[in-house]
Order: C-alpha cells, then sequence, then structure tokens
C-alpha cells in the first residue's frame, strides 16, 4: 500500500564495545521530517554451471539515505556530523572532521491511516547540504538535506546475521502493540524467540 505521510524522526547515537558490537542510546529527535530516500546498494554473484547460471547470491551491501528536514540543531549537527560547537555556540565544520555511526527512526503513513515504522541500525553522515534562494515575489523554503551511508551493523542478531535495517507495519497479523508503541523508546532489537 502507498505511503502518504512522514514523521516522527529520531536518531539514537551508538557506542561500540571492544569487538566493535553496537549498543544505542534513548533515540532523540532529529528534526521534523520532509522526505527520507533510501536506495541500496548490493552484491552480487552468480555461479555458471552446465552453461548457464546454477546459483546467484544478493546481499546488501550499503545504502543511501537522504533526509529533507526542516531545521538541523546544533546539538544534532556535532551528533551526526562530527562537527563541534565553540564557546559562542557557533556550529564549527572543520575538513578533519567525521560523523559517527548512529542508529535512525521514522515513521510512514500509510492510506489506510495504519504507519510502517523503521529503524535503521548504523548510518554515518556527512556535513548537510544548504540551498539558499532570495526573497522575490513569492515566498520559497530553504531546508536542509543531509545524506548518509547505511551499513550494516556489527553486532549479529539471534541468528547470528547483521541486520542493517528492521521495518515493521502497524495492524499487520503477528504485530504486537507494544512493538508499535515502544518503536521509538529504544532501538528495535530482532527477537527470534518462538511462543510469541
Amino acid at each position: 500500500m502507498a505511503t502518504i505521510g512522514l514523521d516522527s524522526l529520531y536518531y539514537a547515537k551508538i557506542t561500540e564495545d571492544a569487538s566493535g558490537h553496537e549498543t544505542y542510546d534513548t533515540p532523540r529527535v532529529l528534526a521534523k521530517a520532509m522526505t527520507a530516500e533510501l536506495g541500496v546498494e548490493l552484491v552480487e554473484a552468480i555461479l555458471y554451471a552446465d552453461d548457464g547460471p546454477a546459483e546467484v547470491v544478493k546481499e546488501f551491501k550499503s545504502g543511501t539515505l537522504s533526509l529533507g528536514v526542516d531545521d538541523i540543531g546544533a546539538t544534532t549537527a556535532q551528533d551526526l556530523t562530527g562537527c563541534v560547537v565553540d564557546s559562542n555556540n557557533v556550529v564549527v565544520s572543520r575538513s578533519e572532521d567525521g560523523g559517527n555511526p548512529v542508529a535512525i527512526g521514522f515513521r510512514a503513513k500509510k492510506a489506510n491511516g495504519k504507519y510502517r515504522y523503521f529503524w535503521l541500525y548504523r548510518v554515518i553522515f556527512s556535513v548537510p547540504a544548504t540551498s539558499l534562494a532570495t526573497k522575490g515575489d513569492s515566498i520559497t523554503f530553504s531546508s536542509p538535506t543531509i545524506e548518509g551511508t547505511v551499513f550494516r551493523r556489527n553486532k549479529p542478531d539471534g541468528e547470528d546475521k547483521h541486520p542493517w535495517k528492521a521495518e515493521v507495519t502497524e495492524g499487520d497479523t503477528g504485530v504486537l502493540e507494544s512493538t508499535i508503541t515502544g518503536w521509538f523508546g529504544t532501538v528495535y532489537e530482532p527477537d527470534f524467540t518462538t511462543g510469541i
């Protein structure tokens, strides 16, 4: 079903242990969401045998996330891009800065009024793009776009795989109400236990 809206854009800072496994801070509001575009790059391998393809393997390599937002505050910019805020509360971007990975969560409203929820487990952002224009006869809003690269997380799930995205649709069969109501309280952890 088609989506007709986008809101509730959150991020969670990541802390890594000695083995690189992630733990997530409590999610914080990133900004008011305007657009979200997610592209995925796959690695593909084809095994040829008996003059034709015998096996095909496609695996997630990385993705790109482009977010159009209303504004990015100083603290959020610091958390996402690695810039610094000086003693005068001025955001300073330096050539040596680099963003630390964060998890990104949001939801998209479907035409039936239900929502599809997302968590991207590991995203590294670059400095936001800015587009400005002079005021003419009409008012034109200018807003930042921030782009990030999506990676799989280092920490394996309960099936010893490395997830890069979690997605659930409100109201689907088997989806617990607690999964939906708690979606932005913590970064969702995959659960492969049986007997639910």
